[in-house]
């Protein structure tokens, strides 16, 4: 059967052979490479700080101290993951003025699993614009420029979600609290959190809206 091969099919036969046979052979190598420029891809804490300057690349640098590398790292922020008492905790490359208690900029914030009790939304809004709250994923967070400020927002956002506190109170006692801290003296709410966090269960995705025929929605 070979004897019927014409001259030029043996020829394409050949090539084709040697291109597919190359293939086989490239695709590992291509594999490596796009996994090498992966890898090249991801960005250490110490390229992505090269460019901080002032309170957020101190405060990064102490976060790296106290808790290791960050999980995730990008040019504007570095992330870690189940750190210490925190859900999560992120340090921004870029600062937010706030001037409650006094003029600061806010660039550390921190995470935790809690419910906050609907009523509540309001009242934490009043006390705090760095008290972040969000409602379907479960979570809350300060934002401040010190791990001990976020405690201490946290400590008193607590209180208030479970009537403890006023609004007033809180604010009364995060500005006391706050001054005596810069004097050296250190108030309980600015070391650890002083209530039971959750482990996840604190989601809420609310419910479906029931609408009628006409796409109105039903009591």
């Amino acid at each position: 059967m070979l004897n019927k091969i014409k001259p030029f099919q043996v020829k394409l036969l050949t090539v084709a052979l040697a291109v597919f046979g190359g293939l086989l052979f490239i695709a590992p190598t291509t594999q490596m490479q796009e996994q090498t420029m992966k890898n090249n891809m991801k960005m250490s804490a110490d390229e992505a700080m090269a460019g901080w300057t002032g309170k957020p690349r101190e405060t990064a640098m102490k976060m790296i101290q106290k808790y290791g590398q960050p999980n995730e790292v990008t040019m504007s922020m570095l992330v870690w993951n189940n750190n210490g008492a925190w859900k999560r905790t992120i340090v921004y490359r870029d600062e937010i003025p706030h001037s409650f208690p006094m003029a600061h900029t806010d660039f550390l914030e921190q995470f935790i699993d809690y419910r906050v009790p609907l009523k509540s939304y309001s009242a934490l809004a009043e006390y705090d614009g760095s008290v972040i709250v969000e409602r379907t994923k479960g979570e809350m967070s300060a934002r401040c420029d010190m791990e001990e400020m976020n405690l201490l927002a946290l400590n008193l956002a607590n209180d208030i979600a479970t009537g403890k506190r006023s609004v007033k109170a809180a604010r009364k006692f995060y500005a006391e609290t706050a001054m005596a801290f810069k004097k050296g003296q250190m108030s309980p709410y600015v070391q650890t959190l002083q209530f039971q966090v959750q482990k996840g269960g604190t989601a809420d995705p609310d419910q479906p809206a029931m609408m009628n025929k006409d796409m109105k929605m039903t009591k």
